[in-house]
């Protein structure tokens, strides 16, 4: 206790912030690199004049009080008030939109990953490309804004994602991470800044519109892992703690996407690693040994922090349905006057899905809280169908939306690791389809058919991920690479519980697979008449 105390005083810490998609959290770490204090901030994403968003003020709000949160749990455990760190590193969803004028003034509402309305510009940049631009990426926007000859387009000086946002104004920096860079426009990885080639393609298509600007001059400058990305100044100090304790000039690691985050927090930035996120929405990433060998649209081509390539298959939905019926488990417990904890609500329910049949026994169900860009859905409806016959009972119920969370995600990884032979070492799972001891686990292994660790941090997610990226600044050794810090500073003497998949599960998950295929056309059906 004493240790920890002397730590934080002498602000020998790193603190990270993650804004998830229903959480913002702050993670305090020791010299360890293990978290010592926390707060959360729970958020909800709107769905206004059709575009998924988040409104400014929710998104500064959300940040004063996640770190207002973990300030208290400071006090309250160590009874010090915190006044310093030794490092600073945001990390947010990846990709997003948020264009800003001359002034520095947001010129349309944040267009966040979940919007599925850039179709258009991703074919066409994908073609022009020769490279996937998947819908979610900045450049798609910013080129479907073009396309829709939206006013605000020519009055843009600065383009950037949510965590880059948030760092300009804590900073006065426009800087960006490598990861998250690579979900904006793409990257040259032996340059490692974007990709000359096609900011020269973006700018042959848009020549005749004559826009003031350059692609290259509004795009975030992009820093690799390790470098200092700025130092807080005395306004960012008082944005970001409204009680005025916090000092400025602390040092900011580049702020980075949840993908990279989610590399660090499960020690998978090395060749033939790979990783998957499970919660809101679903990617599984493989760092990769070379490139594929073409195009594929249900494949991202992103960048760890440290700037290698890395295969993402990203979906945008997973656990929100899951989390539906699950509140409704709750509302029927609550009408007969019980109490149960949410999380032995949830565990137990989870832990029901394994006593059903491998392929849910006929049950279908779609998960679709939003569009689909895997599928190629724009507009999503959650589903449950059956047949009479079909073996309906709370097990095989339970499966089937467990299984369905992670149906879009195996139809891409499927691309990945029988189409392009893609070999990995080993998968690392995280997020919240984990924190039930085992189950997502074992679902996830006989999706992919390969065996999946839970490491003792897999709970910790991306705050804690951009916490160590902050430590990494300021505690690596000369030259010391990434991958090197993590194995001896964050994760040696970590093993985690490796599940391998059962023959059962992995032929159950393949049946089901073609009957979610098959069905596609129902969800379809039900985007075009349910109203």
């Amino acid at each position: 206790m004493e240790n920890i105390k002397r730590m934080i005083q002498d602000g020998r810490t790193a603190l990270g912030i993650e804004f998830g998609s229903t959480r913002i959290k702050a993670v305090l770490v020791g010299e360890d690199n293990k978290p010592i204090a926390a707060g959360n901030h729970e958020w909800e994403n709107r769905f206004e004049n059709g575009i998924w968003t988040y409104s400014q003020e929710d998104i500064w709000t959300g940040l004063q009080d996640s770190y207002s949160e973990m300030a208290k749990d400071v006090q309250e455990k160590y009874g010090i008030t915190l006044t310093t760190v030794g490092a600073i590193g945001f990390s947010a969803m990846m990709h997003g939109y948020l264009p800003f004028d001359e002034a520095g003034k947001l010129l349309v509402p944040f267009r966040t990953w979940r919007n599925t309305i850039t179709e258009e510009a991703s074919v066409k940049l994908t073609k022009e490309f020769g490279f996937n631009i998947p819908q979610r990426w900045s450049i798609a926007h910013l080129y479907q804004a073009i396309l829709n000859r939206e006013e605000h387009v020519k009055q843009i000086a600065f383009l950037t994602t949510l965590e880059g946002y948030v760092h300009w104004k804590l900073t006065g920096r426009k800087v960006i991470g490598i990861g998250e860079a690579a979900g904006m426009m793409p990257i040259d990885p032996g340059t490692r800044h974007y990709s000359t080639h096609m900011i020269d393609t973006f700018e042959g298509l848009i020549a005749e519109e004559n826009f003031p600007w350059k692609l290259i001059d509004i795009l975030p400058e992009i820093l690799v892992a390790g470098e200092e990305a700025g130092r807080l100044t005395q306004e960012g100090a008082k944005l970001l703690d409204v009680s005025g304790n916090l000092q400025a000039g602390i040092s900011l690691c580049p702020p980075e996407g949840d993908a990279g985050t989610g590399m660090v927090a499960t020690n998978s930035v090395e060749v033939r690693t790979s990783n998957v996120s499970a919660g809101t929405s679903v990617f599984a990433q493989v760092v990769l040994e070379g490139g594929l060998k073409k195009v594929h649209p249900e494949i991202d081509i992103v960048s760890t922090p440290d700037g290698n390539p890395v295969a993402m298959v990203h979906c945008n939905n997973c656990t929100s349905d899951l989390n539906a019926w699950i509140n409704l488990f709750e509302e029927f417990t609550q009408a007969f006057g019980m109490k149960v904890d949410k999380n032995e609500l949830y565990g137990t329910l989870y832990r029901k899905a394994l006593e059903g049949d491998p392929d849910c026994g006929g049950l279908l169900a779609y998960n679709y809280f939003s569009g689909e860009h895997i599928t190629g859905f724009e507009e999503g409806r959650p589903l449950f169908v059956r047949n009479p016959e079909n073996h309906f009972n709370l097990a095989n119920f339970m499966r089937v939306h467990l299984l369905t969370s992670l149906g879009a995600l195996k139809t891409g990884l499927d691309i990945l690791l029988k189409e392009e032979g893609i070999r990995i070492d080993r998968m690392i799972g995280h997020g919240g389809l984990f924190k039930t001891k085992e189950v997502g686990q074992k679902l996830m292994a006989a999706a992919v058919n390969t065996p999946v660790t839970v490491m003792e941090t897999a709970g910790e997610g991306g705050a804690w991920g951009i916490a160590v990226l902050a430590s990494y600044m300021i505690r690596k050794q000369e030259d010391e690479s990434l991958s090197s810090f993590l194995n001896r500073a964050v994760f040696a003497g970590q093993e985690g519980v490796e599940i391998a998949p059962h023959e059962k599960d992995v032929e159950g998950f393949n049946i089901f697979v073609k009957r979610y295929a098959a069905g596609l056309a129902i969800e379809r059906a039900a985007v075009e008449n349910l109203i």
